[in-house]
């Protein structure tokens, strides 16, 4: 078609474009069987090849120009002048080629579709009618009976009109189908099945081909369920006792037997779907159930599976790693403090050097330095997989106070602070581990001490509000920034800054002190702000841990990353 033809124009032009192409042949054969014997074998065929040619040129000149009305006019004198030929050879109107005279007609229609198409057609078949007569009195014709080979080009024409209307009809439809408005079936990647009450389906929608890889007839009535795994029908049937009792959904899901294809593994035979089911309320269909393919999570399952069973190794290994350190590491640190400690205190005669004698101290201190780092990574690794022991047990908390002040003492005095106690009456006594809560008193003790300038306080207070008790550890210190906060906590972390650079540590004091918390169902709050001190206040209930008989091993509590910062500290303004 020629490229200045609109989209609605070029299917009429295809259409002209067929019958300057095939009118021609058509003619050419009637006019060789009704006018032979009377022009002779030269003037019919030069008849015969006028005819080709001009309907040929006038198609050339319809994809060459798109000048559709020029030879649609052309096409119909043609047709005219060569159907009155036919007939007038034929024997006239009594004659079955008289039909011919409705070819006009019938092609005006078939290419225009319209009012114009109509009327030039019906004024080129009314032409016809004279025309015949005056070709039949200029040539002489005879007036030849009609015989029944002039049935054959009527019939052969008629066959190609049938032909059309049937291409017709179907176009209709495609595009009655094309203008229906699209259903939520023609979206999800889905099998919509239409239930009856005892569970038999009734009609399926969807695409039921690529999610099953089944006919839709192979699930009707009762099939479906007669390929629901075994140990899915239970469910199944309970999700529909369910919606005839009035439910109005169930989610559920099965196990389908399906071609290996679409199985999960070559051996398999049954696929997983996810079923969503609902009430209709319809007395007909009162049940209707979606199917999506469930292969993508039973794959995360069992990756999942796959990881639990892997962190399970590691936490054996783990484990195995904290006895060797705990064998190989505490034992021979305990003999270098021991000797080191008898070699300070000359035990066995006195050093020859006052320098050896400090080098005992040095020594001593190193291992008592390097026991407690050991010491705290297994207590923090044991917390984080679940193996830290807890006794809870009821005892006064100001005696704990006074047990780990008296053992931080020492490291206060020698760095002139004060170390002020602020405990109220009201506290009393409180149900935990002893030794754990004397442990986080020791670590905030000592971090206090450590960061905190000569000439500083550092305060313990503590108080009862409710079935709680919170106790606080501030100090007059550096303090902490705001983005530092979200740091703090974390194994084997420290906030630096020119002030702590000075201090030794593993960073392990305040993450003990987290787990330890988190162990005794509390919660831990950090208040700081740079050159204000810091606070740090522990809330642990009273009455102790729930459901945590004394002597039961701590459940898993891992230190994550996050958990001091967002929650647990802020910045005083």
């Amino acid at each position: 078609m020629h490229a200045s033809a609109a989209e609605d124009e070029r299917a009429a032009q295809r259409r002209l474009s067929m019958l300057a192409l095939l009118a021609p042949l058509l003619a050419a054969a009637g006019l060789v069987q009704t006018l032979a014997d009377a022009l002779g074998p030269s003037k019919i065929v030069a008849l015969v090849a006028l005819t080709i040619a001009c309907g040929w040129l006038l198609g050339l000149l319809l994809g060459f120009t798109g000048r559709s009305r020029a030879v649609e006019l052309g096409l119909l004198a043609i047709v005219s002048a060569t159907g009155a030929a036919i007939i007038a050879g034929g024997g006239g109107l009594s004659s079955p080629l008289a039909m011919l005279a409705l070819m006009p007609l019938v092609e005006g229609v078939w290419v225009r579709r319209d009012r114009a198409g109509l009327l030039a057609g019906a004024a080129a078949s009314l032409a016809m009618l004279p025309l015949q007569a005056q070709i039949r009195t200029v040539l002489d014709l005879p007036a030849d009976p009609a015989t029944a080979w002039h049935w054959l080009i009527p019939v052969a024409y008629l066959a190609t009109v049938a032909a059309r209307i049937l291409t017709l009809i179907a176009e209709k439809e495609r595009d009655a189908v094309s203008r229906r408005g699209v259903t939520a079936e023609d979206v999800i990647d889905a099998v919509v099945l239409r239930l009856s009450r005892s569970g038999e389906v009734l009609e399926i929608a969807g695409r039921p081909e690529p999610l099953l890889g089944l006919q839709a007839s192979l699930l009707l009535g009762g099939s479906f369920f007669d390929r629901i795994h075994v140990g899915d029908r239970v469910a199944w049937l309970c999700a529909l006792s369910d919606l005839r009792e009035g439910a109005a959904f169930r989610r559920l899901e099965l196990r389908l037997r399906a071609p290996r294809s679409l199985a999960a593994e070559a051996e398999e035979t049954y696929a997983s779907f996810a079923v969503e089911m609902a009430n209709t309320g319809d007395a007909e269909l009162p049940a209707i159930a979606v199917l999506r393919s469930n292969e993508e999570l039973v794959g995360l399952r069992d990756e999942l599976v796959a990881a639990r069973a892997n962190a399970g190794e590691v936490d054996i290994a783990k484990s195995r790693f904290l006895a060797v350190v705990s064998h190989e590491l505490r034992t021979p640190l305990n003999a270098i403090i021991g000797f080191s400690d008898m070699l300070e205190h000359e035990m066995f005669g006195p050093f020859a050097d006052p320098r050896q004698k400090e080098y005992a101290g040095l020594i001593r201190e190193s291992g008592n330095h390097l026991l407690s780092v050991v010491t705290s990574i297994l207590d923090v690794s044991k917390i984080e997989c679940g193996s830290y022991p807890i006794e809870p047990e009821p005892f006064q908390f100001r005696d704990a106070v006074r047990t780990s002040a008296s053992m931080i003492a020492m490291q206060a005095e020698a760095k002139a602070l004060t170390l002020e106690t602020e405990i109220a009456p009201a506290v009393g006594r409180l149900v935990a581990d002893r030794r754990a809560v004397q442990q986080m008193l020791i670590n905030l003790l000592s971090n206090a001490v450590k960061f905190t300038p000569a000439g500083g306080t550092v305060t313990v207070g503590a108080n009862r509000l409710g079935s709680r008790l919170h106790f606080w550890v501030s100090d007059t210190g550096i303090g902490i920034t705001e983005e530092d906060l979200g740091k703090l906590g974390r194994p084997f972390t420290q906030v630096r800054n020119d002030y702590t650079r000075e201090y030794d540590g593993a960073g392990l004091g305040l993450s003990l002190v987290k787990g330890l918390v988190a162990l005794h169902d509390g919660a831990m709050m950090i208040e700081s702000a740079p050159g204000e001190g810091t606070v740090v206040t522990v809330s642990l209930p009273v009455a102790g841990p729930a459901g945590r008989d004394a002597g039961s091993a701590a459940s898993v509590v891992p230190l994550k990353n996050d958990e001091v910062g967002d929650e647990q500290a802020r910045k005083i303004a």
